[in-house]
């Protein structure tokens, strides 16, 4: 039987287990894969640990990326073949799907025959950090060439992928981080201007590049107390979209600066692409030509063995890493 990650309770990486699972076959629309690698993210922690969107049942899988092997296709599954290569965009529902173990079984409709420049680890890193980036900056925010956008939490997975998007379109990101310790390797990746946050004061900062008119987007994945600075930061009219709550603290509403700026607040979630088979495709289609003409590439971090999943989610908890985490099943 193949070896499955999963957890019976919440709690901290501790409770991630190595089980031996009977997996059954793939049902309509659906694929089996081998697993080749998995793409860590913040909402797994999250989901394991609580509170998140969805509430795990237990025992729970979990895992919204993975990269492999297809071994099997369920009814009416069509435009692939077992042995093809694929990676897959986060399906729609992390309970439901669970990519972390030697077997997944995925919707087809998510599944990418991946570029064969793209290793496992780099195909497993992929798409949920730039179906984000594409779905808030293009989708929702439609970005446009020359405009500002802050993107803060930065040196995370979705960060790099939004600093990348934004420059694919020829908009020009403004890059927050705490401290100084990844702002180089963040103008490296492509951010036009870095704000230390711990050093300096970030509307301010942002006004200072962008010669008083402060930025037409924000993405951020933090929210709390520091949404008054992100909202200082923005131009007349901006968008302020918050895609996490990395803070742990209450997020008050800068009502006054929403007022003064006619700024709009949008939740947002990768699923608005998902759910959208049209969107799906055109968030495929641009990851797939940035990849071919360089200008999208996923950052990797670290990799682990997959017998070090619990080891792997500690990293993730200690916001060290720059880029994405992987982990190497096969």
């Amino acid at each position: 039987m193949p070896r499955i990650v999963r957890f019976h309770e919440k709690g901290e990486p501790e409770v991630l287990r190595i089980e031996e699972v009977e997996t059954a076959p793939p049902g309509p629309g659906e694929l089996q894969i081998a697993v080749k690698a998995i793409g860590l993210n913040r909402a797994e922690s999250m989901f394991r640990s609580g509170p998140y969107v969805e509430e795990p049942v237990f025992p729970a899988r979990l895992g919204y990326e993975a990269a492999g092997i297809v071994t099997a296709l369920g009814q009416g599954v069509e435009g692939f073949a077992k042995g093809d290569v694929i990676s897959i965009v986060p399906p729609l529902s992390i309970t439901r799907w669970g990519s972390y173990g030697e077997v997944a079984t995925v919707p087809a409709a998510v599944a990418v025959k991946h570029p064969a420049e793209l290793s496992f680890i780099e195909a497993a890193a992929l798409w949920m950090a730039h179906v984000t980036a594409y779905g808030a900056l293009v989708e929702l925010a439609g970005l446009k060439v020359a405009e500002y956008v802050l993107i803060t939490a930065a040196s995370s997975s979705v960060g790099i992928a939004a600093i990348q998007t934004a420059r694919a379109i020829g908009a020009i990101p403004i890059a927050a981080t705490r401290t100084r310790a990844k702002a180089q390797a963040l103008s490296k990746v492509g951010a036009a201007h870095v704000v230390v946050t711990q050093e300096e004061n970030l509307a301010e900062a942002v006004a200072r590049h962008t010669g008083g008119q402060g930025a037409r987007v924000a993405f951020d994945p933090v929210a709390g107390p520091a949404l008054e600075q992100v909202f200082g930061a923005m131009a007349q009219n901006g968008i302020v979209i918050a895609y996490g709550a990395l803070s742990p603290e209450p997020t008050p509403l800068p009502l006054f600066p929403l007022l003064a700026k006619n700024l709009r607040l949008a939740g947002y979630q990768y699923k608005e692409v998902v759910r959208d088979p049209q969107a799906l495709e055109r968030a495929k289609a641009f990851i797939l030509d940035g990849l071919k003409r360089g200008a999208l590439k996923p950052v990797i971090d670290k990799v682990f063995a997959f017998d070090e999943i619990v080891a792997a989610h500690r990293y993730l908890e200690t916001n060290q890493q720059f880029g994405k985490i992987v982990v190497e099943v096969q």
